[in-house]
């Protein structure tokens, strides 16, 4: 009996051991991405210079992220980035109005202006994203729970 009490502690302390272990390697595994990897991040205006009540406009407001994009247009979860130079090609798993989901391509180019030239794998709807300057819009965003 004692040797069975043995054994089984020993199994669950190993077991502990094991999802320890591996859970230190997912993290260390884990790519760390710097603001450099990623200099989009932001808030954005649609096709307007992010001033005044454009700023403040919900169907003129794009908000970047790490993780997201969103708009009123959709709910997009990046699946997967890729930067070459100032051009970001990233997947996309969008959630439209009507509960719609789909998936699909899109790419930021980084101008010099410090605005995004933006365009979906269809060329449906090309843009121009202006930075904008603050956390205003940003702010306002978050407040309408987006």
């Amino acid at each position: 009996m004692l040797d069975t009490i043995v054994r089984g502690t020993i199994v669950r302390g190993a077991a502990i051991l094991t999802v320890a272990v591996l859970a230190v390697l997912a993290a260390a595994l884990t790519p760390v991405f710097s603001d450099d990897d990623f200099p989009i991040v932001g808030t954005y205006t649609k096709d307007e210079a992010c001033k005044g009540d454009n700023a403040r406009r919900e169907d003129l407001l794009v908000k970047i992220t790490r993780q997201n994009v969103e708009s009123s247009m959709a709910s997009c979860t990046i699946l997967n980035r890729r930067r070459d130079g100032r051009a970001f090609q990233v997947h996309l798993e969008c959630r439209m109005p009507g509960d719609l989901t789909i998936m699909g391509d899109a790419t930021f180019i980084q101008r010099d202006d410090n605005a995004l030239d933006f365009d979906d794998q269809d060329h449906t709807s090309p843009a121009v994203l202006h930075k904008c300057a603050g956390n205003t819009a940003a702010a306002d965003v978050e407040s309408h729970g987006r």
